[in-house]
């Protein structure tokens, strides 16, 4: 693993103009964070990246979770997913069950209306089962999906009630149904068919899928799209502590291991 030094701000007088000199440390590092981006553009970005968030402080990680997004944008990533709430949470006890559903009430709304979703056009979705979800929470989540409908320059996909199992019942569900209104045939069904029918049809392709907590497992997301070319990585941290330092050294990785498979590729 790297390691990246801190650069300070030298607090002495100098000759130079006090306006060309960053003023804190903390403006010194946004000026580098940018440079970095600027140089992995160079590279290959990838179009869709995965997250798997671990229950580490519910929001804060609301609050990493907007961070992440503006990081993504700014090195050109149009779809990002996120895993928010699986199904399998529901079974949690109640008072925690209900504190996250309040929060997801009032955070969804906060999201929509943030800077970065205006900034970059992020179209918001919501995939999941809503079946699982109250009236009152699924009015708030149709509420803020229209918010950003008409968005059209990148996606955030919120994983919520979900689960990868859930998703592919549903499309085989829907494949059924087309079957006997006998708008397709049987040997009609392929994998091309199924992947239209999941809830991220029309994204690109999973580049990149991320988990953090130190675990070594996928906890049932997104299982279908990770299963070929999908640069699969595990950080050992928690959520609310994944840094823009760990996303660019894992974006520059995929680069690296992307150049090594088309060279594996031509030879």
């Amino acid at each position: 693993m790297s390691t990246v030094s801190t650069l300070t701000h030298d607090s002495k007088t100098t000759d130079k103009d006090d306006s060309t000199i960053p003023s804190s440390p903390k403006s010194l590092s946004k000026q580098f964070h940018e440079f970095l981006i600027k140089i992995l553009k160079y590279g290959k970005i990838p179009q869709h990246i995965g997250f798997i968030m671990d229950a580490e402080g519910h929001y804060r990680g609301f609050l990493k979770m907007e961070e992440v997004l503006d990081i993504c944008l700014q090195l050109g990533i149009k779809v990002v997913t996120v895993y928010a709430f699986s199904i399998e949470n529901f079974k949690r006890p109640k008072e925690e069950v209900d504190a996250l559903m309040h929060l997801a009430k009032t955070k969804l709304i906060e999201l929509c209306q943030s800077k970065t979703v205006k900034k970059y056009g992020v179209c918001v979705r919501i995939l999941g089962n809503m079946s699982y979800v109250s009236q009152d929470l699924r009015e708030v989540i149709e509420e803020a999906v229209e918010m950003t409908k008409d968005n059209n320059r990148s996606i955030l996909n919120v994983c919520f009630s979900y689960t990868s199992r859930d998703e592919i019942t549903n499309s085989v569900k829907s494949i059924v149904k087309m079957v006997e209104n006998k708008q397709i045939q049987v040997g009609d069904i392929n994998e091309n068919l199924i992947e239209q029918c999941l809830f991220t049809h029309g994204c690109p392709p999973l580049e990149i899928l991320i988990r953090t907590s130190g675990e070594i497992r996928l906890s049932d997301f997104l299982l279908w799209q990770c299963h070929q070319d999908c640069y699969i990585h595990f950080e050992n941290c928690y959520w609310p502590e994944f840094s823009i330092w760990k996303m660019l050294q894992i974006i520059l990785e995929y680069q690296l291991s992307n150049k090594i498979t088309r060279k594996k590729s031509f030879f």
